[in-house]
C-alpha cells in the first residue's frame, strides 16, 4: 500500500507552532500521549497496516520548497526550522498495540518530539478505516455534497454578509482521505470568497492560503506539570505563549479548565495582548456572550477582538452563530469533518490523540462539555478542580 502521508507539512498548523514554543521553552519536558476512539470502533483488523503507515510517516523530511515556505512565516525562528529539518518525526517513540480488545497508539518521549505525532496518527487511522469500510467512496461524492452546501450558503447569505463571513478548513485530523481534503480546499477556494484559510500547512502552501492555528489543549495541560503552582498553570501557559510569539498567533483556547476558570485568569493585560479566543466545547452562544461581557467589563471594545468557533460545526450552525454575533464582535468558523468527511452514508470517526502525562505526572482537561474531560487519575482531577475553584 502506498504511503498515506507524503509530506511533513500535511499536518495542522498548531502542531508546528506549539513545537517551536516547546523547543525554545521546555526542551527537557517528557510526555506521554495516547490515541482514543470515543465510539470504540473495532480497528484491530487493520492494526498492522496502520503501524506500517505510521512507520513510513517517520521517514518524511522537509523538502527545500517546504523549508522556504515555512521560513517566509514571520513567527518561525531560524533555529527551530533547522531543528525541524534535522529531526522531524521520530518513529522510535511510537508504539502500536492491542489493549482491552482495541487498538492503541502510545507515543512517549521528549515533548518537542512527541508533539508532531497527533495529526499523523489521527489522519492515518481515519483514512485507513475509510479505505476498508467505504472503498466505493471518494472525491467525487465529497465534492457533490460540498457543491450543494456552497449553493445553499450562497443563497442564504446576502452579499454583505458573505463579505464578513470567515470560513476556515479545520478538517485534517478526521478527514475521509488526504485526496478528499485536498479537493475540498481547492473547491472552497474556487467558489467561496469567504473562504479564508486552512489549518493544513501542505494545503496552505499548495493553494496559497493562510495557515490557521495557535495552540491546543496539550499546551495548557503540560503546564500543569512544568513546575508552576497548579492554580497558576493556565496563566503561565498564556504568558509563555505571548513571550514566544508576541504579536503573532494571538488566539487563545479557552476550555482546558472551563471557560469560567479561563476568564478568571484572562485579565486586562492578557485580554489586550491576545487577538481573540477559540471555542471548542460547551454552548457556543453562552460562551460567546461570556466573552463579550468579559471584554466589556475590562473596558476593551469587543469589536476589536475575534471569536473563533471550532466545536462540531457545520455551515448551518456557523451561519446562525455569525448572525447572532455580527456587529458585536468579529467571528471565524473552523469546520472540520463536516467539510472533509461528509459523504453520503459515511459516519466520521470520533477519535482523539491526547496528552496523558508530563514529566511523570498526570495532566487533565476539564472542558465545558463533560464528555470531553480526559484523565485517568481521579485524584489529580479533584486537585485541579480545587485549584481552580470548580465544583467537584
Amino acid at each position: 500500500m502506498p504511503p498515506i502521508l507524503t509530506s511533513l507539512l500535511d499536518t495542522d498548523a498548531y502542531k508546528l507552532h506549539m513545537q517551536q514554543a516547546v523547543y525554545h521553552r521546555y526542551p527537557d519536558a517528557e510526555v506521554v500521549a495516547e490515541f482514543h476512539s470515543r465510539n470504540e470502533e473495532d480497528l484491530l483488523p487493520m492494526m498492522g497496516q496502520i503501524e506500517e503507515q505510521l512507520r513510513l510517516a517517520g521517514s518524511l523530511r522537509l523538502s527545500k520548497a517546504e523549508s522556504l515556505f515555512l521560513a517566509e512565516r514571520p513567527f518561525f525562528s531560524a533555529d527551530y526550522l533547522d531543528h525541524l529539518r534535522r529531526k522531524p518525526l521520530d518513529a522510535s517513540l511510537l508504539r502500536v498495540f492491542e489493549r482491552d480488545g482495541r487498538i492503541n497508539v502510545r507515543v512517549e518521549g521528549p515533548w518537542q518530539d512527541v508533539i508532531l505525532w497527533e495529526i499523523p496518527v489521527l489522519a492515518t487511522i481515519s483514512e485507513m478505516r475509510n479505505r476498508f469500510r467505504y472503498p466505493q467512496f471518494g472525491v467525487s461524492q465529497a465534492l457533490t455534497r460540498l457543491d450543494q452546501k456552497i449553493d445553499k450558503l450562497q443563497y442564504t447569505l446576502s452579499p454583505e454578509e458573505m463579505q464578513d463571513f470567515n470560513l476556515i478548513d479545520f478538517g485534517t485530523r478526521r478527514r475521509f482521505s488526504q485526496a478528499v481534503q485536498d479537493a475540498v480546499v481547492g473547491r472552497l477556494k474556487e467558489r467561496l470568497p469567504c473562504f479564508r484559510g486552512t489549518s493544513n500547512y501542505q494545503l496552505a502552501q499548495k493553494y496559497q492560503l493562510p495557515a490557521v492555528g495557535t495552540q491546543a489543549h496539550e499546551w495548557f495541560q503540560a503546564h500543569q506539570q512544568l513546575g508552576f503552582p497548579l492554580a497558576q498553570s493556565q496563566r503561565a501557559a498564556l504568558t509563555s505563549w505571548l513571550d514566544e510569539f508576541s504579536s503573532h498567533l494571538g488566539i487563545a483556547l479557552t476550555d482546558c479548565i472551563t471557560m469560567d476558570a479561563f476568564l478568571h485568569d484572562f485579565d486586562f493585560e492578557l485580554a489586550s495582548r491576545y487577538q481573540g479566543l477559540r471555542h471548542d466545547s460547551g454552548d457556543p452562544v453562552v460562551w460567546g456572550e461570556k466573552a463579550i461581557s468579559h471584554y466589556q467589563r475590562l473596558g476593551i471594545n469587543p469589536a476589536s477582538k475575534t471569536l473563533v468557533f471550532s466545536d462540531g460545526l457545520n455551515l448551518d450552525k456557523a451561519v446562525a452563530l455569525f448572525r447572532h454575533f455580527r456587529g458585536r464582535i468579529n467571528t471565524s468558523f473552523g469546520i472540520g469533518t463536516q467539510l472533509t468527511c461528509d459523504l453520503p452514508g459515511v459516519s466520521p470517526m470520533n477519535i482523539v490523540f491526547k496528552l496523558m502525562e508530563c514529566n511523570g505526572g498526570p495532566v487533565a482537561k476539564i472542558s465545558d462539555s463533560p464528555g470531553k474531560t480526559l484523565c485517568r487519575d481521579a485524584d489529580f482531577v479533584r486537585h485541579l478542580k480545587q485549584a481552580f475553584h470548580l465544583p467537584r
